[in-house]
């Protein structure tokens, strides 16, 4: 049974994409949503049923996405997601697409490439655990592994910045990471994309990178196309903007698995 939204909006945006699946899209975020968040992003595998619910979805709405910041072939092969028919896989908050084998992505941007030795340089001098991880299109340094994750992200974030300012990058936290990586791209780039021509939509996210999505999808409703916002809420690093946010709130990956293959099935019903 579906669960009920909260808010008057975000059961209208559930309703219209049960009501009319063919030109809904619904989004879904890898890390912290579909997958677990680990100390090692290589080794988070898919929540049990993930897959199952994610393939049936794909076969029951207009279309059906995975959303990350990792590049699309990452969450393709560290989710096993080539196994789901018509599944689409957008990596790089947008700048990359992977769909039934085909990857498109764009050149990296050039600060990027400028920006990589000092970074690298800066987590050579961290504490021990923290680690630099580089994703072509952006830069992530992790510090879940580090004995002290806050003191480190917070040591680091100066430091971070002024790189980021000094290459044209932008520097984004989430849950234990500070991000390099272009201005003006992020998860609310991603749903425009995903979003432009279709009748409803639906993102489902668990930390700050997640917000832009939920800004495109109330910027959608302002114009009238219904849509709801999930939040995966797992771990006391969640960030709390996330719960107030959304228009339904779920513990975690294994209710998130829930709540997409009770979707699928209400639209089957």
């Amino acid at each position: 049974m579906l669960p009920d939204p909260r808010t008057a909006a975000g059961r209208l945006g559930l309703a219209a994409v049960v009501a009319d699946p063919a030109r809904a899209v619904v989004a879904v975020d890898y890390d912290g949503s579909l997958a677990p968040i680990v100390s090692r992003p290589e080794d988070a595998r898919p929540a049990p049923g993930a897959i199952e619910a994610l393939a049936a979805l794909a076969s029951a709405v207009g279309r059906c996405a995975v959303v990350s910041g990792r590049g699309a072939e990452d969450a393709v092969a560290v989710g096993g997601l080539d196994v789901v028919p018509g599944l689409l896989v957008v990596g790089h908050y947008g700048l990359e697409s992977w769909f039934d084998g085909r990857l498109d992505s764009p050149p990296p941007e050039p600060g990027v490439d400028a920006a990589r030795q000092r970074v690298a340089e800066v987590v050579g001098e961290a504490p021990d655990g923290v680690h630099l991880e580089d994703k072509r299109h952006s830069l992530v340094v992790h510090t879940r592994p580090a004995a002290d994750p806050a003191a480190a992200l917070a040591a680091l974030a100066e430091p971070l910045q002024l790189i980021a300012r000094a290459c044209g990058l932008e520097l984004m936290a989430g849950r234990m990471v500070l991000e390099l990586r272009p201005p003006g791209v992020d998860k609310g780039l991603a749903v425009r994309r995903l979003a432009e021509g279709w009748g409803s939509v639906g993102y489902v996210g668990d930390d700050l990178g997640d917000l832009p999505a939920y800004d495109e999808v109330e910027r959608l409703r302002a114009d009238g196309v219904p849509g709801f916002t999930v939040a995966s809420v797992s771990g006391d690093d969640t960030p709390r903007e996330l719960a107030d946010r959304a228009d339904l709130v779920l513990s975690g990956p294994g209710e998130v698995v829930a709540f997409l293959a009770a979707l699928a099935a209400a639209i089957g019903a």
